[in-house]
C-alpha cells in the first residue's frame, strides 16, 4: 500500500523542500486549512478532512469528510485514525509544525499515536524531520547538520548513540533533562540511535537552517559575555 501524506494548515515557507519528500504513489489527505497549501505543493487531494473552521469547504469533486467543530479529535488526529482504519501503515505529516505551540504539540502527539499503532510516521517542516524512536532504532545521515533526542513523556533508558559527536551507551533520559539537544553525525559516518525502554523524539535538522548573527557592539549588559567591555 502507498504512503499516506497528511497536510495540515501550519505555515510552509519552502514548498520545494516539502515536495522533495513526496513520492509518485503517495496518497494525500488535506486537513481543513491545509487546503491553502494545495497549489503551492502542486498535488491533488485524495481525501479532504475537516470541520472547516479555518478554511471554507471548497466542495471539490473529492471524497470529503466534514467534521463537527466541537469534537475530541483534532482534524489531523482524525485523519490519522481514518487512514489507519483504511490500512495505511506509513505516514508523512507536513504543515503540522507552526506558530501555535499547542497545535504543534498536539500534532507531535499524532506521531506518538501512530508509532503506538505500529505505523511508521515522520513529520517534516522547512527545517527538520521529526519521528519517534524506540527499540527498532533510527539512523541520522551525515547530510543533517544536527540532531536532537528529547524525552516528551515517561523516562527512557538503554539509549545508545553511535557515530556521533556525543555518543551514548545504555544511558537514560527524563523529560526534565534535555541533554540530547544538538548532537552531530561524525564526518563520513551515519549515526545510529536505539532506545531499549521507552520512546524519544528524534529531530533531524537540515543544513538550510541558519541563525541570525549577534552584533555584540549593541549589547551593554555589564555581566554579558558578548559585551566588549566584559568579554
Amino acid at each position: 500500500m502507498s504512503r499516506c501524506v497528511i497536510i495540515g494548515g501550519a505555515p510552509i515557507s519552502s514548498y520545494e523542500t516539502i515536495k522533495a519528500c513526496f513520492t509518485a504513489d503517495d496518497t494525500f489527505v488535506f486537513c481543513d486549512s491545509g487546503l491553502l497549501h494545495r497549489d503551492g505543493l502542486g498535488v491533488t487531494p485524495d481525501l479532504i478532512v475537516g470541520d472547516f473552521d479555518s478554511c471554507e469547504n471548497p466542495h471539490l469533486p473529492v471524497e470529503t469528510i466534514e467534521l463537527p467543530c466541537e469534537k475530541d479529535d483534532t482534524d489531523t488526529m482524525f485523519a490519522a485514525k481514518e487512514m489507519l482504519r483504511r490500512g495505511y501503515a506509513d505516514f508523512l505529516l507536513a504543515g503540522v509544525i507552526g506558530e501555535r505551540l499547542d497545535h504543534t504539540l498536539g500534532n507531535l502527539s499524532v506521531l506518538y499515536y501512530l508509532d503506538a499503532q505500529g505505523a511508521k510516521a515522520v513529520a517534516v517542516d522547512d527545517h527538520s524531520e521529526i519521528s519517534v524512536v524506540g527499540r527498532e532504532g533510527a539512523v541520522v545521515e551525515e547530510c543533517f547538520s544536527f540532531f536532537s533526542l528529547l524525552c516528551m513523556g515517561s523516562p527512557a533508558s538503554g539509549i545508545t548513540i553511535k557515530n556521533a559527536k556525543y555518543p551514548l551507551e545504555n544511558a537514560s533520559m527524563a523529560n526534565t533533562d534535555p541533554y540530547g539537544v544538538s548532537n552531530e553525525t561524525l564526518p563520513g559516518k551515519t549515526a545510529s540511535v536505539t532506545v531499549e525502554e521507552g520512546k524519544l523524539l528524534l529531530i533531524k535538522v537540515r543544513p538550510s537552517l541558519t541563525f541570525p548573527q549577534i552584533d555584540a557592539s549593541v549589547l551593554k549588559c555589564s555581566d554579558c559575555v558578548f559585551c566588549p567591555e566584559t568579554a
